[in-house]
């Protein structure tokens, strides 16, 4: 069987560490591709004895993978995911959020045989959440507490005057639906509505988010009541070089990769 060719669109603390395990080797997979806003001025970056990647445009990956990992900011989902689509291939997005803002992508990706794949990222029990929702799920709530500077530059605290950086105790910033979070936290709980997505869906599941400038890890309890299971779950989760997202976040895309291909394949 010949290689799955992988392309990455962003470059970010995230893509820098998905090409760095990629290239380590994992079995049936190439890094083909890497989706730069310049691809004349590519990034620095140790390939290693594997080669560079052929580098283009975020909207461009399409012709050069059969599988295309979005790591980029969420505004560029959209331009990254409707030639992959339409090309009836794979799409690995990390921007849950802004799948809630383009619902044509999903009816795209069914029209032309594609298929988006939103892996666990930095959030644990989709599987059983998954599970769950073939039966009832009575409620899912969600509460997520980080480092105030990991808020830094959300829309909903710019729009509500809100200052994390002087709070001097754990302070509830957020109280609402996981599709409201998405929309006032875009590059913050991608978790939330992952959590959503999984369950009852982004109207129904309830979060509280908390700003601690005594935390160092981000932190998210899920309690979901249901017929088949009582679920109680929390994560703290290590930080990457980007405060906002956890080093999980990037492992967990390396293992949905190692599943397309593997003998044995675990969950859900």
């Amino acid at each position: 069987m010949e290689n799955i060719r992988v392309g990455l669109a962003g470059f970010g603390a995230i893509g820098r560490s998905i090409a760095r395990q990629i290239n380590q080797g994992i079995d049936g997979v190439t890094l083909a591709a890497v989706g730069v806003r310049d691809p004349a001025a590519p990034p620095d970056f140790d390939w290693g004895g594997q080669g560079s990647p052929t580098f283009t445009r975020l909207e461009d990956l399409e012709p050069h993978c059969d599988i295309v990992i979005e790591c980029a900011p969420a505004q560029y989902l959209s331009a990254i995911a409707t030639p992959v689509l339409r090309a009836g291939k794979k799409l690995i997005s990390l921007s849950s959020g802004a799948l809630l803002a383009s619902p044509e992508l999903v009816d795209l990706a069914r029209e032309h045989g594609g298929q988006i794949l939103v892996p666990s990222g930095a959030i644990l029990g989709l599987d059983a959440i998954l599970g769950a929702a073939e039966g009832k799920i009575e409620s899912v709530k969600m509460t997520s507490r980080k480092p105030t500077k990991g808020f830094i530059g959300a829309p909903f605290l710019e729009q509500q005057n809100i200052d994390v950086l002087n709070l001097k105790e754990p302070t509830l910033i957020f109280s609402g639906t996981a599709r409201e979070a998405a929309a006032g936290f875009p590059a913050n709980l991608n978790v939330a509505v992952s959590v959503s997505l999984a369950g009852v869906g982004p109207d129904k599941t309830l979060l509280e988010v908390w700003a601690d400038p005594t935390l160092e890890h981000n932190t998210h309890r899920i309690e979901v009541i249901s017929d088949s299971a009582l679920l109680s779950m929390e994560i703290q989760n290590i930080p990457s070089e980007n405060p906002k997202t956890g080093r999980i976040t990037a492992q967990s895309v390396i293992a949905m990769l190692r599943k397309l291909r593997a003998p044995l394949s675990v969950g859900t």
